[in-house]
């Protein structure tokens, strides 16, 4: 089996953890392993008491169980990381032993929690998912503390898996293998978008330009303003961070221009979607968005959608004029005019789809799938 430490719980919004796991449990058995989980996290989140309910280790589907480990209140705090680290270990062995069978790998998305060894894997992989350090003030981490404890991690890793091509480069220099596969999408979830229920509650004028994602200091609201300074209709789909820009974001709200849905299950995506004409991918420049890869380029593409992005080295990474650039507000918004103005044939949006399809969390699965053989099979020419 393979076991995955996850950076986001298996029921939260689906992220690049599930989809991998789910598209990687199709060639090898998969433990997908939540985030250490403090018993007070409830307390913020109450969505999240089920999970502190017993069994921990359940089976979701054939080939795919999920554990999720529960540890001392703050477990990413400084001077309790190690604490958290033992008691995952232990999770992670007991759960192991109990399911049987050899585990070939470890893939770990944990930067500060070293469980390498715990389950006598064959290769150990860290997951660099993002700019973690960069993004540590957003995570709200320390930095330095955070530095200290990623290096530690991948130290104790055979490989390095990077999601984003400057996060590959800054790796390779600090480790002998590195690995970029970045994020794909989902393209079967979005093959009937154009048939999909319209959702309720959007009584907004097409076209229309659309955003998935979390609303928080990543977003660049400037960007989204100055659409909506046009008069072009904006739907915001996804989770908003209470702190970020409350009061510029309420004035948002009440143009009559602009619906913001919540957050949204993935199962309803194709549904807004269906309603959306341009996506949009307006992040403003800071080392934790040049280092991410921003997984609703892909959904929007294989939805059939134009992209209208700001200058990231993850979108330049996909080399298409499939996905228009634009950085400042103004040359951003003149650019989603000029995407909201095209007719959508079904000749483009076939193109967009065929370009998203070689990017599908399948192949990158395999990707991953071959990345560990690889190890494996090093290792065991070099027994004989």
């Amino acid at each position: 089996m393979v076991v995955l430490c996850a950076a986001n719980l298996y029921d939260g919004i689906k992220m690049a953890d599930q989809h991998l796991a789910e598209q990687l449990s199709v060639l090898v058995p998969v433990l997908y392993v939540d985030p250490p989980l403090s018993p007070l996290t409830p307390l913020r989140n109450p969505e999240t008491a089920a999970l502190l309910k017993r069994p921990r280790l359940r089976a979701l589907a054939p080939g795919l169980a999920r554990l999720t480990p529960v540890v001392q209140p703050g477990p990413a705090r400084r001077g309790l990381t190690g604490w958290t680290a033992v008691l995952a270990r232990r999770y992670l062995r007991r759960a192991t032993a109990r399911l049987g069978g050899d585990v070939r790998a470890v893939i770990s998305a944990w930067p500060q929690f070293p469980v390498f060894s715990s389950c006598q894997e064959d290769v150990r992989v860290y997951w660099a998912q993002d700019d973690f350090v960069g993004g540590a003030s957003l995570l709200g981490l320390h930095a330095r503390h955070l530095d200290v404890r990623e290096r530690a991690v991948a130290a104790g890793a055979d490989l390095v898996i990077a999601a984003n091509p400057l996060v590959a480069e800054t790796w390779r220099n600090r480790h002998s293998q590195v690995r970029l596969i970045p994020y794909g999408a989902d393209v079967s979830a979005y093959r009937a978008v154009d048939s999909a229920p319209l959702p309720g509650g959007v009584d907004l004028e097409g076209p229309i330009a659309g955003f998935v994602g979390h609303i928080n200091r990543r977003t660049d609201l400037r960007l989204l303003e100055a659409v909506a300074d046009r008069g072009r209709s904006v739907l915001l789909i996804g989770p908003k961070d209470p702190g970020f820009e409350p009061e510029r974001f309420a004035a948002l709200l009440r143009r009559r221009n602009v619906r913001w849905v919540g957050p949204q299950p993935f199962r309803a995506l194709p549904s807004y979607l269906r309603l959306v004409d341009v996506g949009l991918v307006p992040y403003g420049d800071s080392p934790f968005n040049r280092g991410s890869f921003p997984l609703k380029t892909l959904e929007y593409l294989a939805a059939g959608r134009a992209v209208v992005a700001t200058d990231l080295p993850a979108i330049r990474w996909l080399s298409t004029d499939l996905v228009t650039v634009a950085t400042s507000p103004r040359a951003f918004a003149e650019q989603v005019d000029l995407r909201l103005g095209e007719v959508r044939t079904p000749a483009v949006m076939a193109r967009r789809r065929e370009f998203a399809a070689t990017h599908s969390w399948s192949s990158r699965a395999a990707s991953f799938h071959e990345a560990i053989l690889g190890p494996c099979a090093q290792s065991t020419t070099a027994g004989q």
